[in-house]
Formats: structure tokens, C-alpha cells, sequence
């Protein structure tokens, strides 16, 4: 049976980052790609005062985390990263979960999970 090729989006809080990589990284997700984005949902925004003028903020500070896995349950990233990140108030964020038809490794060209997996007793210099 061919396994399956998952990539999870998170995007929360920037307050929240080292203590979901930690979480993550203690259940064997060791590779992530972090980003800070902007984004608008029912936390809504905030006013700011700049030269006298008001002005309605409503794109908040997020970060977005995204990971892929094969080996590691998809249902353990997301309790993981739900106890991480859940205050019960609005801007906790959200996860988006998206099955992957390939993957491809650049410099050695494995497909599939090869290309996602790491290779035991390789490290990069």
C-alpha cells in the first residue's frame, strides 16, 4: 500500500511559534517552512493613530507554518498543534490539511515519500 503524502498549514499567532516547533519537533516533525503573513478573519482589526489620523488595521500579524508528512499520523499534528495553540479566544488561527498527489527531492530526485523522508546518517554541511 502506497502511503500517503500530507501537507498541513497552520497559521496562528506569532507569539505561538517556538512552542509549537518544540511540540512538533518532539513528535518527529523535523522539517517546516515558517512565514510571517497578514490576515483577516473574525479577530478582526484595530484602530492606529498616525500624524492625527485614525485608521482601521484589519490585517493582523500571523505566522504560517507549513509541513509535510508521510510517517507521522496526520490526526497527532493536529491534536499536537491544537493543544499548542488553543486560548479559546478569537485569532487562535486555523489548519489547513491538503492530501499531495507527489514530491520531489531537487538534488538527489526521489519522488513520493523518498523526497520527504530523511536519509539516515546524511546531515547537511
Amino acid at each position: 500500500m502506497e502511503r500517503k503524502i500530507t501537507k498541513i498549514d497552520i497559521v496562528t499567532r506569532p507569539s505561538k511559534l517556538e512552542e509549537l516547533k518544540d511540540a512538533l519537533n518532539a513528535i518527529g516533525v523535523l522539517g517546516m517552512t515558517v512565514s510571517q503573513v497578514l490576515g483577516c478573519g473574525l479577530q478582526g482589526g484595530h484602530k492606529e493613530f498616525f500624524r492625527g489620523h485614525e485608521y482601521e488595521v484589519n490585517l493582523v500579524p500571523k505566522i504560517k507554518v507549513e509541513t509535510v508528512v508521510c510517517e507521522i499520523p496526520v490526526e497527532k499534528v493536529l491534536e499536537v498543534a491544537q493543544k499548542v495553540l488553543r486560548t479559546g479566544k478569537f485569532g487562535d488561527g486555523k489548519i489547513f490539511v491538503y492530501e499531495l498527489s507527489d514530491a520531489v527531492r531537487i538534488r538527489t530526485g526521489h519522488r513520493g515519500v523518498e523526497a520527504i523522508m530523511d536519509i539516515p546518517g546524511e546531515k547537511a554541511e
